[in-house]
């Protein structure tokens, strides 16, 4: 038996899914696509861990440079990372018509864009986390602090991914998109990157991070709500 395309994994029934469902589906579809091409994932990873490991080699050893200084390289590196991706995030359901069945479906778009939001998430902020560990104890920073790294980067990474999204939903079709995704989406993710690396800098200081953390946290809720219904519009617009 064929296997499905990715144009007909897309077909949702009106009738027999909820929203949830519809998200799920989304979500796993977007994963099991990724398993299949690895290279990109595996890309994103490459470029973070070089890009850190290269780091000391630059600056010279002095570990309490490096300590000072882990935490902006580690957040650079991963918005850097992340950013590889975004150009790709609609590119190949724009090329093969999915993108325009998302978006007659009857489902809000919003709901489809979370799902591959989450999926790309998942596939790049996750494992930048779970990475983030060993290039901090690379550059010296105590387990106290790569713990706070870490949860910084599970807060910041969703963020980067969500507002990433309606970069790339702007400049999906659009000659040169890459540079322009680039200058559209950089300054928007300087907020995340002060105080994502900030916290951990405050915590090394001895000052409280409370405030670090419920920034980040108020980012992320903000983006979870105003991201994909901004990416939903932007996307109608490039199918138009």
């Amino acid at each position: 038996m064929a296997e499905p395309t990715k144009h007909e994994s897309m077909k949702l029934c009106p009738k027999k899914l909820g929203l949830f469902t519809a998200f799920r589906l989304m979500l796993v579809r977007d994963l099991t696509l990724a398993m299949r091409r690895r290279t990109d994932v595996f890309t994103t990873l490459f470029f973070f861990i070089i890009a850190v490991t290269l780091f000391p080699l630059g600056v010279g050893p002095e570990m309490e440079l490096l300590r000072t200084m882990a935490p902006g390289v580690i957040w650079v590196a991963a918005l850097l990372a992340s950013m590889l991706s975004l150009s790709t995030l609609f590119a190949s359901d724009y090329e093969d018509g999915t993108l325009e069945q998302m978006v007659i479906a009857p489902y809000p778009l919003s709901v489809l864009v979370l799902g591959k939001l989450f999926a790309h998430w998942i596939l790049t902020g996750v494992p930048l986390a779970l990475l983030s560990p060993l290039l901090g104890m690379q550059l010296g920073l105590s387990t106290d602090a790569i713990q706070v790294l870490v949860i910084t980067l599970l807060l910041g990474t969703p963020v980067l991914s969500l507002i990433g999204s309606i970069g790339a939903a702007l400049t999906l079709g659009v000659r040169g998109g890459g540079v322009l995704l680039s200058l559209l989406v950089l300054p928007l993710f300087v907020p995340v990157l002060i105080f994502g690396s900030g916290a951990v800098e405050a915590f090394s200081a001895g000052i409280n991070i409370d405030g670090h953390l419920s920034l980040l946290g108020a980012f992320l809720i903000v983006s979870i709500v105003f991201a994909p219904l901004a990416t939903s519009v932007a996307l109608r617009i490039s199918v138009e």
